[in-house]
């Protein structure tokens, strides 16, 4: 028996000034995959006021610098800033992509004698419960559903008041290892002029109680419920705040409730590993739990570049195994091979299909016909079983 405990996890708006850098850098490397699935992408974004420089590495197609300057203003336009400190048609859009290396391109390049490498060294974590039917951790998926319902309502019109830039909050009391009741939330949300954090608060009530299980917000203290507590959030977005990509790590994964190896994903392509194995590792973790074989489990790879196995895997159910754990990370490279081409071939990561992953995680989502988030089916539930 677990004692119980308050966990928080937080979540940021695509309009954050860190996530509209994500979303540019992610457009970055969705336009060369489309054009060739084998391009080198890193390519990092700045915002601030009414500024965006863009800089990397590139091996790939030769694409004008205008045609992703006109993709970055559409990122900003669809992301929706028309404000006069921030503006997708008036902004200074700056691009200083280059070549990539050819030390780092000799150690990830196949050959005639050595198989493809990682892009890099490193550590990456996946994880997964049974918080959610999604088998993510409760706080931190509740806290992207109520953004997202936000956002969905601003570009819809239904919510007119309410401006891009936001973030929630969201403290849950957990009782023998599971999610019992919400002690708090808190809601900012950049608005326009005129209205006060109580206005603000009336407005973005129903989509709280859109996304969250009514059980869970049933003894929620409508003073444990913060809006805008700063009193006005007129100002924001980068005009507000600076952004840069990949600022946002723990907000893309687990909320905190998992180790994350530090490395950011977007603006990078498939082989570079801090994203690919990372996409792995939450794909094992959540297809062990989705076999009932754990209620939780971590799990780790290591890599080196240049090196086409991974250097360790370590699994950790957090003693909620129901079958032996050392076995469960012994079958891991049996049931999936987890060199880099082998994962970006089996999750099909060399489609441009990372733009939607910018914004409220990249963990927790819907696959779908269109080739995103490969990584959370459940496939291999039948073989993880069969191994038992």
């Amino acid at each position: 028996m677990k004692r119980p405990f308050l966990f928080a996890s937080e979540s940021v708006s695509e309009g954050h000034p860190d996530k509209i850098c994500d979303r540019i850098s992610d457009m970055v490397v969705d336009t060369y995959l489309s054009k060739d699935p084998l391009s080198r992408v890193a390519c990092e974004t700045l915002a601030t006021t009414n500024k965006v420089v863009l800089a990397g590495e590139i091996r790939g197609p030769s694409i004008d610098k205008e045609e992703i300057i006109s993709k970055a203003r559409e990122c900003i336009k669809d992301i929706g800033y028309e404000q006069e400190g921030f503006h997708w048609k008036h902004c200074d859009i700056q691009t200083f992509l280059h070549e990539q290396s050819s030390d780092i391109a000799m150690g990830v390049d196949s050959s005639s004698n050595k198989d493809e490498g990682a892009g890099d060294q490193g550590i990456m974590f996946g994880y997964a419960c049974k918080d959610t039917k999604e088998f993510m951790p409760a706080p931190i998926h509740y806290s992207h559903q109520i953004l997202l319902k936000m956002s969905e309502a601003r570009k819809s019109g239904k919510s007119s008041e309410l401006e891009p830039d936001s973030k929630s909050q969201i403290a849950m009391m957990y009782e023998n290892g599971k999610p019992k009741k919400i002690t708090s939330i808190v809601v900012s949300s950049q608005h326009k002029r005129g209205l006060t954090p109580q206005d603000i608060k009336e407005i973005v009530k129903p989509y709280v109680k859109e996304s969250i299980p009514e059980n869970l917000l049933e003894n929620l203290k409508d003073e444990e419920f913060y809006v805008n507590p700063t009193g006005n959030f007129v100002i924001g977005g980068p005009d507000g705040d600076s952004g840069l990509t990949g600022r946002k790590i723990i907000v893309d994964t687990y909320g905190g409730a998992a180790p994350h190896g530090g490395g950011a994903f977007s603006g990078k392509d498939p082989s570079k590993v801090d994203r690919s194995a990372a996409y792995a590792a939450r794909y094992l973790a959540k297809n062990i739990v989705a076999a009932d074989l754990a209620d939780e489990c971590t799990i780790q790879l290591s890599y080196a570049i240049g090196i086409s196995k991974p250097l360790s895997i370590y699994i950790n159910t957090n003693g909620t195994n129901h079958v032996d754990e050392t076995k469960i990370e012994k079958i891991i490279p049996e049931i999936l091979d987890l060199s880099p081409r082998n994962i970006r071939d089996h999750l099909k990561l060399n489609n441009p299909i990372y733009e939607p992953t910018a914004a409220y995680g990249h963990f927790g989502r819907q696959a779908n016909g269109e080739g995103h988030f490969t990584w959370e089916k459940t496939d291999l539930i039948e073989e993880f079983k069969r191994s038992f």
